[in-house]
């Protein structure tokens, strides 16, 4: 069992999150300086009211100086409305900055996100990822917000009020003071406890928010399998664990209003109990006025350790999703890698595979010295059983992970040293999974190209035969998809896909079973499409429709990480090796019912020898899916 890692104190987590709070507040001095002003004036202003009833009760009740109630009146009504048009201008200030400031981070967090690895997503649910850019981010605004000045304004008026208090009665306020300063170290004490409370918090929410997200993405499959249930099951042990983590954080902070409330009971008795003995002492050392004056000051005195619970609490959870956030964004953006400073022109689309090794995980390697080249204009074809390392191959060349040794050279120069945004602007892909956005049809196409015409899209759509289902749409090209392209037929949304990929005008093009979601018809209706894709272009196919494999310049036979075989369809096919038996294999059986519509609908001549001859009939299976390494 490897040792556990030791846990964060609450010190280290505050210092991880500043680098990024001083980045957010840099930019706001300005407006938090005036929010600073504005609480100042409020909170002085919110001091006469107390102070003016030592004046009421001695001067205007006990010496009937009834001249100073006007007056006294008026300072109040003034301080008053003081005190309201700055907290109107606070709020309207600083809350609407706040909400700027999750808008700002949200956008900053998701630009970086999207620039990060590809390994990177496959480590991390996307639901989590959604939660780190929505939910993580929202308590941030109390770090900008009402929420940290009005923690700053109580603390300002509690010193005001300590020293006005010691004015009017050092050895209450020495008393009262001390009642404080025990609460507050066992506050700053429960704040420590609490926070991973929240950070745990933030944790669960991420991994329920990514199962939910999985599960409605798969509501087909979930259904199909009648799980209901069982998603249900999961996802309620996940609110569950989230419940008893609230749980905890309420029971502490109700602890702590419990102590503040008592303290409150506490300060207040024994000042009443004193002042009113220094009252009735002969001769009296306190006036009646001052103690209602020392009682209403006191309760200023107090209220930040009453705030403190509240606000403290928002601060603390702030504070634990900025320190979330930040993890995030410690992270390297993939553009940002030092070996990668070649900055490049249009490509002709030279690939070449030297000694690369790759393993995903340290100890296990995919791929083993695999070398080929491909020149440009050509197709290569990569074949061989689900796990030999076809994707793994096409990964590479997409920039998307890098060799463990040996190299990926384009146009002579190392891929791991180019910028990829230079790069992947001439990379077209095309996915067995396909993926559209839930906007129109006009959208997922165009978004290849944001400068394209309409002419340029139109025409796109004519090649890949999107324009023979999209215009018989009533919206025609304006059609919502939906979610994924679920309101489309697998063959339509594979015609998308492709017209995306030509509208894109790729030097090099991956088709990854590109053809896998149409029949017979569909694709034949597409080859011309496919054919003016590759034209002029490097293309890697990974495939099991021979129609494409058969007139590729290469095919590479990858097993086991390695490439067994290569060379043309006509050159494996005579050499009777691997790729012949593949071949055979998955067309010699004409029943075979898991074939797709028109695959084996053509058999070979050697594979019906084979038969005649009383050969073994061969494996059902097909061989050539193009699954993943």
């Amino acid at each position: 069992m490897s040792p556990k890692k030791p846990k964060k104190k609450t010190g280290e987590h505050l210092r991880g999150a500043l680098p990024l709070l001083k980045e957010l507040v840099r930019p706001r001095r300005g407006k938090l300086a005036l929010g600073f002003f504005l609480m100042m004036i409020s909170r002085v202003c919110s001091l006469v009211l107390p102070g003016s009833t030592k004046f009421l009760v001695d001067n205007v009740i006990g010496k009937h100086q009834a001249d100073l109630l006007k007056p006294l009146v008026g300072v109040v009504f003034a301080a008053a409305i003081i005190q309201g048009l700055t907290s109107f201008s606070l709020t309207q200030l600083l809350s609407k900055e706040g909400q700027r400031l999750i808008a700002e981070l949200r956008r900053k967090v998701q630009e970086h996100i999207g620039r990060l690895p590809v390994a990177y997503y496959d480590a991390n649910k996307s639901g989590a990822l959604v939660s780190r850019i929505m939910s993580d981010v929202e308590g941030v605004r109390n770090l900008i917000g009402t929420g940290l000045v009005d923690f700053v304004g109580g603390l300002l008026t509690a010193v005001l009020s300590l020293l006005i208090l010691l004015r009017i009665s050092p050895l209450l306020t020495g008393i009262a003071l001390l009642f404080i300063v025990v609460f507050a170290a066992g506050l700053g004490k429960a704040f420590g406890s609490i926070r991973p409370i929240f950070r745990e918090r933030g944790k669960i929410t991420a991994e329920v928010t990514g199962r939910l997200t999985e599960s409605l993405a798969g509501v087909r499959v979930v259904k199909g399998y009648h799980a209901e249930a069982e998603e249900a099951s999961v996802f309620a042990a996940g609110v569950q664990r989230l419940l008893d983590n609230v749980m905890k954080s309420l029971t502490a902070i109700s602890l702590m209003s419990l102590s503040a409330t008592t303290l409150m009971g506490v300060v207040g008795g024994t000042v009443m109990y004193l002042g009113a003995t220094q009252i009735l002492a002969t001769p009296p050392t306190l006036s009646v006025g001052d103690l209602f004056a020392f009682t209403g000051y006191l309760a200023f005195l107090v209220a930040p350790m009453l705030q403190m619970v509240a606000i403290g609490t928002q601060l603390t959870e702030a504070l634990a999703g900025l320190d979330r956030t930040q993890e995030v964004l410690r992270e390297r953006p993939e553009d940002e890698d030092a070996k990668r400073t070649l900055k490049i022109g249009a490509i002709n689309g030279f690939v070449a595979f030297e000694n690369v090794s790759f393993a995903y995980e340290p100890g296990k390697p995919v791929l083993h010295e695999v070398s080929f080249a491909s020149e440009p204009g050509t197709v290569t074809a990569l074949v061989g059983p689900s796990g030999s390392g076809k994707s793994t191959i096409i990964s590479l060349i997409a920039a998307f992970h890098e060799p463990g040794s040996g190299k990926v050279m384009v146009d002579g120069k190392d891929l791991s040293t180019m910028r990829l945004d230079a790069y992947r602007s001439q990379l077209g892909v095309v996915l067995q999974d396909t993926f559209l956005f839930d906007g129109t049809i006009r959208e997922n196409i165009a978004f290849a190209r944001k400068g394209a015409t309409e002419a340029q899209v139109l025409e796109a759509c004519r090649i890949a035969r999107v324009d023979e289902f999209a215009e018989k749409f009533e919206l025609k090209y304006e059609t919502i998809v939906g979610e994924r392209g679920v309101k489309l037929s697998g063959g339509q949304r594979q015609r998308v896909s492709i017209a995306r990929a030509i509208l894109a005008d790729p030097r090099i093009l991956i088709l990854d079973e590109a053809t896998s979601s149409l029949d017979s018809e569909s694709e034949a209706a597409i080859q011309e499409g496919l054919s003016y894709l590759m034209k002029g272009r490097t293309t890697f196919v990974i495939a099991h429709r021979l129609s494409t494999i058969r007139r590729a310049e290469q095919i590479l036979v990858v097993e086991a990480g390695g490439i067994a075989e290569r060379g043309t369809h006509d050159s494996l096919y005579a050499a009777q090796g691997r790729y012949w038996d593949l071949y055979t294999r998955q067309h010699g059986v004409e029943t075979n019912l898991f074939l797709a519509p028109g695959e084996g609908d053509k058999v070979p001549e050697a594979a019906a020898t084979l038969k005649l001859k009383g050969a073994a009939p061969p494996s059902a299976a097909s061989l050539f899916s193009g699954g993943t390494a």
